[in-house]
């Protein structure tokens, strides 16, 4: 028998009690059971379950898993997706990692790293910020997370020898970025196994970050920061974007009273009907309503990993 559904939530409730409502408003079941798994104790099993529906015969994962990629083709930014999803309830290993693997190698360019989009995208629905091309670059942007989480979670596969040279090649050569990039490096230097090399480096990038003005140290003058080229008017990150948990590396970049008003906006980021916002540009209403719960679980996990009050 159902249970009774949750009565609407008011204004002054908990920000976990409008989250709640919010996602059992909207949320695709995938993020459903997400949001059950990590702020109501529910199982991993049934987040493995609706994760697997969007699993391709090639060990890739498809479907608009990451919702600016339409279609049912699978696509490294989409299993990228899968692995973090499996990765937050402790399943980030076995025969479905060794499957993700081959299809990380199938995949790959002729240097043995990830492109963004894989010319398979071709002829379905996609953000117009993400092109398509045939013979797509290897990028930090889709190799970095992926090789830093295999790192951590002990995956050992031939595939990551040359994929993880790749980065740390990509990460020694940044000289100018934008906050994407840095995000999937911090990614990468968070997981990768030569923990002295990866400080090093995690120093070198939040003097860049300063320097070149790509994090939002003050939240109430966001104008005095530029918003990177081919970013949406008001698409800004913030030293939280950077740092999502206390123990990464780029927490380092920022003093406490920085990271505190970071958190203060973000926990004043949640909006009326209990959701966070989409800060990119928006193309399509399907993305935008999918985005929208996957980002409302990303900022309570940030929020109680750095100790805020949720509920």
């Amino acid at each position: 028998m159902a249970g009774n559904p949750p009565e609407t939530t008011a204004p002054s409730a908990s920000p976990l009690a409008r989250a709640e409502h919010f996602v059992w408003l909207t949320a695709r079941v995938l993020e459903q059971r997400r949001f059950a798994y990590h702020f109501l104790r529910g199982g991993a099993d049934p987040v493995e379950a609706a994760l697997t529906a969007y699993l391709d015969e090639d060990g890739g994962y498809g479907h608009a898993l990451e919702p600016d990629l339409r279609g049912p083709v699978s696509q490294p930014l989409h299993t990228a997706h899968a692995l973090r999803v499996l990765d937050s309830i402790g399943r980030c290993g076995g025969l479905r990692v060794e499957r993700i693997c081959r299809y990380l190698t199938e995949v790959s360019t002729h240097d043995g790293a990830l492109p963004a989009v894989h010319p398979s995208q071709r002829g379905y629905p996609l953000a117009p910020f993400v092109p398509v091309v045939d013979d797509p670059p290897s990028e930090l942007l889709a190799t970095g997370p992926v090789v830093g989480l295999l790192h951590r979670n002990q995956v050992w596969h031939a595939w990551l020898f040359r994929a993880t040279e790749f980065c740390w090649a990509a990460v020694d050569a940044l000289e100018k970025s934008h906050p994407y990039e840095i995000h999937a490096a911090v990614a990468f230097l968070d997981g990768v196994p030569d923990r002295a090399r990866a400080q090093a480096a995690g120093d070198r990038l939040g003097r860049m970050v300063r320097e070149q003005r790509l994090a939002v140290l003050d939240p109430d003058r966001p104008e005095d920061y530029p918003v990177a080229d081919g970013y949406a008017p008001g698409e800004f990150h913030y030293p939280h974007d950077y740092a999502r948990v206390p123990d990464s590396l780029a927490r380092r970049w920022f003093t406490d009273e920085e990271m505190e008003r970071s958190l203060d906006h973000l926990a004043a980021a949640q909006q009326e009907d209990g959701g966070w916002p989409v800060t990119w540009r928006l193309w399509a209403p399907g993305s935008a309503l999918e985005w929208r719960p996957i980002l409302t679980v990303e900022a309570l996990r940030t929020l109680r990993a750095h100790g805020r009050p949720i509920d």
